[in-house]
């Protein structure tokens, strides 16, 4: 098919804008055939549904986050039932908080989302050495995100919102040190015990399967002697990273670039300001708001005569609830956390002066700038490596964009090789043998999924073309072409004999380890002679000296009401341990400043306990249904 389109696009370019695009728009790729299912509800919180549509772009974005946070990730723990229907509840609950932000009218103000997209470290790397933000750049980050930056904005501004739902909870949790000490002291006690254990490897030797044992494991198991498929592969990477390496700087570029930009670079300013504030109510007539304004001038009047009553004035007259006591003062602040009008007036202030009547949207202030506080400009060879990175990055990052395209298209439209794209934008053909669907670990860009699909999908196995580019991370791109491929088969069994009969040997061992403890447990209870078990180790939560998990957790978890207890705990294919507690004692005494620590870490996580009975709370309230089963564990 990639032929035709190829050969004869010309003349299939109208039928393909008339009947197929507009489809495409409409449904989507598999729109025709599974729109309805798409469409079925699999939760409903305050009546609104969530839909099959909804869960899967949600699990989408999920998994893709993941993989690029986690780039070995097993693709199939991505696509399990478990990882989905956690998406689903993930997504119900944000959609609870959602609704619960918006019944409480909890709204994000302008001035606490700058604060918030401040903090991004992403954002903050697009702006330019004289400060101001690429608005190009930060376009095209979130573009990648499938967002405007109107979209973006208006998630984190709901992420915020969302945030303050459970706040009231969570960050006012009060812990007794009494109540936590009774809860640590539980589980911190500690047990005296004697462990036996069986050890499949001891009953190795008596395992001798015989060759008919042999064949009738291996034909009963064929999916354990799977040999999957595998390619050996050429591929092409574009990246800021890599395009970076290959940079040689200008040294009048970095000494003007320190020039601009040391002031920034050694660190943010802070100033020092107090204000009155006269307040006007939104949508106050015209006549109300110059009754203030007339006000607020004959206020300034007063500062700028005698400005050593300032603060009286700001006590007596602001209307700011949390300066107004402090004399106006409002601490020290840097660019970004005020309403632009009043931090505009400020930074052009000199330390002592008062500026001219500011207005913003909560009204008119009087505004006088109290103290600079700079940090100190380090020198230029101090701050060299760090500049020469931001200026090889920045370069990168305009190199990639403009390469980007041509990479994309290069991979396309000569499919047949990647040596044009490698020769026209100077990258190096790499290889990899024997690549599997199952990445290896530090597989590197070979370990996404997006791309490992591309590269089994039937155009590139069978027909040998260039993959297309594909995002694999950051400003990353990747294409990859099949030289040779093995289909997934069962191995015969001369080639795996060995195998098989080594874990049909490590089944019986275990088996028999578990048959042998289980007999001598039951003797123990029934009153045999124990005095044979090893010697007694006192063990807790938190000193587990050298038992494995689950001989810990049961030993730590049997009834005690009488001693000694006995317990069996199976250990799979290493065998099996039989359990006996002795006496149970009190955790070992802790010093005052490790005792605070826990009672602060039980603090916390009482309060995430509070938090989500809380939201329990929200979700009865909200009529919180969720349609579809969960997954059997």
């Amino acid at each position: 098919m990639f032929d035709s389109i190829r050969n004869h696009k010309k003349y299939l370019m109208g039928f393909l804008l008339i009947l197929i695009i507009p489809g495409f728009v409409l449904f989507g790729v598999q729109g025709f055939t599974d729109f309805k299912n798409r469409s079925v509800p699999v939760a409903t919180v305050d009546g609104q549904d969530i839909t099959k549509a909804d869960w899967d772009q949600a699990h989408q974005a999920e998994a893709k986050r993941l993989r690029e946070a986690m780039p070995t990730i097993d693709a199939k723990l991505l696509d399990s039932d478990e990882a989905r229907y956690a998406t689903l509840e993930r997504l119900v609950r944000e959609r609870v908080l959602a609704t619960a932000a918006q019944k409480f009218h909890l709204y994000t103000s302008d001035q606490r989302l700058a604060q918030d997209l401040q903090k991004n470290e992403t954002i903050a790397s697009l702006r330019r050495p004289d400060g101001t933000l690429d608005v190009e750049a930060y376009r095209q980050l979130v573009g990648r995100q499938g967002m405007t930056p109107e979209m973006f904005e208006a998630q984190v501004r709901a992420d915020i919102s969302m945030r303050q739902v459970t706040q009231g909870v969570t960050g006012s949790g009060v812990t007794p040190p009494a109540l936590a000490g009774v809860s640590l002291n539980a589980f911190f006690e500690r047990r005296e015990v004697r462990v036996q254990t069986f050890k499949a490897s001891d009953f190795a030797a008596k395992v001798q399967p015989t060759d008919a044992d042999i064949e009738a494991f291996y034909t009963a198991n064929p999916a354990l002697f799977q040999a999957p498929e595998q390619a050996d592969i050429e591929y092409l990477v574009l990246d800021a990273a890599g395009l970076a390496k290959g940079l040689t700087l200008n040294e009048a570029d970095v000494r003007a670039y320190y020039d601009q930009n040391a002031t920034r670079l050694s660190g943010n300013e802070e100033r020092r300001a107090r204000h009155i504030l006269l307040t006007v109510p939104a949508g106050a007539p015209a006549a109300d708001k110059d009754k203030v304004r007339l006000r607020a001038q004959d206020l300034l009047a007063q500062v700028r005569k005698d400005p050593s009553k300032f603060p009286e004035l700001a006590k007596a007259q602001s209307q700011d609830p949390g300066s107004a006591a402090n004399g106006g003062d409002l601490d020290f602040f840097s660019r970004g956390s005020m309403v632009k009008p009043f931090e505009d007036a400020v930074f052009a202030l000199q330390k002592g002066g008062i500026a001219d009547l500011v207005e913003s949207e909560f009204g008119f202030h009087i505004v006088q700038l109290t103290d600079i506080k700079a940090p100190p400009v380090r020198s230029f060879e101090a701050m060299r490596a760090e500049i020469e990175a931001d200026l090889k990055k920045q370069q990168a990052q305009k190199l990639f964009a403009e390469s980007a395209e041509a990479f994309s298209n290069l991979v396309y439209e000569q499919a047949d090789s990647l040596k044009p794209a490698a020769d026209r934008l100077k990258l190096q053909v790499q290889t990899a043998k024997g690549l599997t669907r199952q990445p290896k670990p530090d597989a590197g860009v070979l370990g996404n999924e997006k791309l490992l699909t591309a590269i089994f999908a039937p155009d590139s196995v069978e027909k040998k073309r260039n993959t297309e580019a594909i995002e694999t991370g950051s400003s990353q791109l990747v294409a990859a072409r099949v030289l040779q491929y093995q289909a997934a088969r069962t191995q015969p069994l001369a080639e795996v004999r060995e195998q098989v009969r080594g874990r049909l040997v490590a089944q019986r061992s275990a088996e028999l380890a578990r048959e042998e403890g289980a007999k001598q447990l039951a003797a123990w209870k029934g009153g045999a002679d124990a005095s044979g078990m090893p010697a007694a180790a006192t063990i807790a939560r938190d000193s587990a000296q050298g038992l494995p998990q689950p001989v810990l957790s049961a030993a730590m978890s049997a009834p005690t009401a009488t001693l000694p207890a006995w317990v069996g705990v199976s250990l799979g294919n290493e065998g099996y341990a039989v359990v006996r507690v002795d006496k149970v004692l009190p955790r070992t005494p802790r010093d005052a400043q490790g005792l605070a620590q826990e009672v602060q870490q039980y603090g916390q996580w009482w309060s995430s306990a509070e938090g989500l009975a809380y939201y329990e709370t929200l979700k009865e309230r909200f009529k919180v249904k969720l349609l579809v089963p969960e997954p059997k564990r």
